[in-house]
């Protein structure tokens, strides 16, 4: 569906902010970009559907490769929607359903199909009857879902989201991933970019690590959280799971063999198989 090939981005003033970033996204999956704030996660999502050009390197999306003129910006980015990490950035219209509306009014659809999309994204989203609402007197999490229901309008193929879940109660963030979840039952393409170790293991099937611009480790969630040493020298940690295994190994002489369960599922699994 979508493919970074050793891409290269530099600001104006020099600074290099992605570095040789190869990553590979395929049809139907959720993908985690997993990385401290300022690694690079928000710069690479801005090459998906072009809004940054990539110093080298080139962006493909279903084997063809992301051409920078104005008619293949349109036609690329309605497969890829990209929801901003804060929904202020992209709810601007005076009503939901106008901010909605506004990326299928500029495909140039009928006001009837237009309606039909703001309805069944709004509901979808959970968010049918705040129609007439003036988005900023929602809450953080109804923004979000917004903002989301925004792209959904649109019909892509790719959703890809810059910290879905900051700023958000654990309820809130919980609700965000499982509509995630059901959209992507649903058959949508899913890339999350976050630095919350505890919750890429529930929802994600592969994990790319990123520190200072450069892809460091992808890989299953397992095969990702396995290499302590990494995920530590990006400045991150375990999943709180796993750490209290990883102590219970080190501290009190359990044996796991360093394999720690990252979701509680799995330690449940492992405590009744031991």
């Amino acid at each position: 569906m979508l493919k970074a090939e050793n891409l290269s981005y530099s600001y104006d003033d020099g600074t290099q902010a992605l570095k040789n970033v190869n990553l590979e996204v395929k049809k139907g999956e959720i993908v985690a970009l997993l990385g401290k704030n300022g690694a690079g996660k928000s710069t690479l999502f801005l090459h998906f559907n072009g809004i940054l050009k990539p110093t080298k390197g080139r962006i493909l999306i279903e084997g063809e490769e992301l051409k920078y003129d104005k008619k293949n910006l349109v036609k690329f980015r309605q497969k890829i929607g990209i929801v901003f990490q804060n929904p202020d950035d992209q709810l601007f219209a005076p009503t939901v359903e106008e901010d909605v509306a506004f990326g299928p009014l500029n495909l140039g659809l009928e006001m009837d199909e237009v309606q039909d999309r703001v309805e069944d994204a709004l509901k979808k989203v959970g968010m049918d009857g705040f129609e007439k609402k003036a988005p900023h007197h929602l809450s953080g999490g109804q923004k979000k879902r917004v903002a989301i229901a925004g792209i959904l309008a649109m019909k892509p193929d790719i959703m890809v989201l810059d910290e879905p879940t900051s700023g958000l109660d654990p309820k809130g963030a919980s609700d965000i991933l499982k509509l995630l979840y059901e959209l992507n039952g649903e058959g949508m393409t899913i890339i999350i970019s976050t630095h919350d170790v505890d919750l890429v293991p529930i929802y994600s099937s592969k994990i790319y690590v990123i520190s200072s611009g450069e892809i460091i480790k992808s890989g299953t969630p397992k095969e990702v959280f396995f290499d302590v040493d990494l995920i530590r020298s990006a400045n991150l940690r375990l999943p709180r799971v796993a750490h209290l295994f990883e102590i219970l190994e080190k501290r009190d002489g359990f044996n796991f063999n360093g394999e720690y369960p990252l979701t509680i599922s799995q330690a449940r699994r492992l405590i009744n198989g031991n």
